[in-house]
């Protein structure tokens, strides 16, 4: 059976506008495997968060992806076309470096010439999308609405802070497969897994390196699953 590399993408503040975690990409990736004959060989995983993202050298994991692509003389597969990008320049940036690209949701034959096209009218609609929103807020600042500025500045910051731990909460369930795959591989210490963390290139929820204070708090955040040893 031909080889086929599988990259899965998520982000605290893009997987619920995507209606696609972790476990959902890899079952759609797992099933197109399966019914079109391929064997993933290798599987990546990207956690990423905040603004840039779509710069490939601020996505480590894709990078690998592409180089065990070009090392199997395989594909790379990904559930959705948005899992790689909307923006149409970074889908023709992936499609100069020499690797072929499968999406579970478009099927098997889909050229390259058509993801260009399913990327245009992606960015199209977020453009769309991000028009309309400007102008809603244009009407009404024009009616006299009062944008932003809360009066209740008490009630503000609740809500700020139980956004906060949702978002904390979603990137610990993001990583939390990770870092059982690391902890399978016989590291069961917070600095091991830290420096497994940063080994991978995966970051913090702030885009910066882990350590073993910040691995136990995500665990923390997560099901009873892990047992790691102290942080030595």
């Amino acid at each position: 059976m031909p080889a086929i590399v599988a990259y899965y993408r998520v982000s605290t503040h893009r997987q619920g506008r995507s209606g696609l975690g972790l476990e959902a990409q890899r079952e759609r990736c797992e099933a197109f495997a399966a019914a079109n004959g391929f064997t993933i060989t290798e599987s990546f995983v990207e956690v990423e968060t905040g603004k840039g993202s779509d710069a490939l050298d601020r996505r480590p994991q894709l990078a690998a992806a592409l180089a065990a692509g070009r090392r199997f003389r395989c594909a790379v597969l990904v559930a959705k076309l948005d899992r790689l990008s909307r923006d149409v320049a970074f889908i023709a940036g992936l499609m100069a470096q020499n690797v072929l690209f499968r999406v579970a949701e478009l099927g098997l034959d889909v050229d390259p010439f058509m993801l260009h096209i399913y990327a245009a009218l992606a960015e199209k609609e977020r453009r769309m999308i991000s028009d309309r929103t400007r102008a809603a807020l244009a009407i009404r600042k024009a009616q006299g609405a009062r944008l932003g500025n809360p009066t209740n500045l008490a009630e503000a910051g609740l809500r700020g802070a139980a956004r906060g731990a949702e978002e904390a909460s979603r990137f610990a369930a993001n990583v939390a497969p990770i870092v059982r795959e690391v902890q399978t591989s016989g590291v069961r210490s917070l600095r091991g897994i830290a420096a497994a963390l940063n080994a991978r290139g995966v970051k913090t929820a702030r885009g910066g390196r882990w350590q073993a204070t910040q691995v136990q708090a995500v665990l923390r955040r997560t099901e009873g699953a892990f047992s790691p040893r102290s942080a030595t």
